[in-house]
């Protein structure tokens, strides 16, 4: 974990609603897919997490949605050459094990955003099979660079692009063709919890990253909390984000 003073070189729109900051640190920072960063905001006392999408030497890839005041702020108020304050590499990320080969990443809305940076870290000696839902046509985005892996498949909600349906069901629907050695996936509560009942039975490992709302992002304040299945608590921030499926309550 580092506190630097990242200097933004890009904040632009890529898909209705979403934007991809991308800031230049001092030095090459090494960040595992799955990782966060906390990012300080002028005004606001508290910093806002943002999944690490890219990571490139010394450049580094956040995307978010317009949410609130403090998103918006962010997409209106800060540009190139700012500086900005960042806490990062934060938490634990994916991690695979050797046998695990052939790998089905499956995301929905921002929870692409740390799958991208899965298929990157892995996609050059593993078999990725990537199965991401947008809303719409006009929400999808980095299409290249979920392609990265040896299969795609996008889903939206309406039928206006790819499968008509849920990333979930568009990977169900190939499961037995793919037969994945884990599944890696990231997005809304109810699609992680629909992604839990579809395995169930299946015996495949699979690992979630979780989304929550964090105030420290070090797990001292207890914001994001969540509930395990062996009746523990556990903090998204510091023990994860990324947790296995049957870990935690969905």
């Amino acid at each position: 974990m580092r506190e630097i003073t990242a200097t933004i070189l890009e904040n632009t729109p890529i898909a209705e609603g979403i934007f991809a900051l991308t800031f230049a640190t001092e030095e090459a920072i090494p960040v595992q897919a799955g990782q966060f960063a906390m990012i300080g905001l002028r005004g606001f006392p508290l910093r806002r997490p943002l999944a690490i999408c890219k990571a490139e030497g010394e450049r580094i890839t956040v995307c978010y949605r317009l949410n609130g005041e403090g998103t918006r702020s962010l997409a209106n108020e800060f540009r190139a050459r700012e500086k900005l304050p960042v806490l990062l590499p934060l938490g634990n990320g994916f991690s695979l094990k050797d046998s695990q080969r052939r790998v089905a990443v499956v995301g929905g809305g921002v929870g692409i955003f740390p799958l991208i940076a899965a298929i990157r870290q892995y996609a050059a000696d593993r078999e990725i099979y990537a199965y991401m839902g947008f809303r719409d046509r006009e929400s999808v985005c980095m299409e290249y660079e979920m392609g990265r892996g040896k299969r795609l498949l996008l889903a939206t909600d309406d039928g206006s692009c790819g499968y008509h349906g849920t990333a979930v069901q568009a990977f169900m629907g190939e499961i037995d063709k793919v037969r994945p050695d884990v599944v890696l996936s990231c997005g809304p509560t109810p699609m992680l919890r629909a992604l839990k009942v579809a395995l169930t039975g299946k015996k495949i490992p699979a690992y979630v990253s979780l989304e929550e709302r964090m105030g420290c992002g070090i797990g001292a304040c207890l914001v994001c909390v969540c509930k395990k299945t062996d009746g523990q608590r556990a903090r998204v921030c510091k023990d994860g984000p990324v947790f296995e499926i049957n870990e935690v309550e969905l």
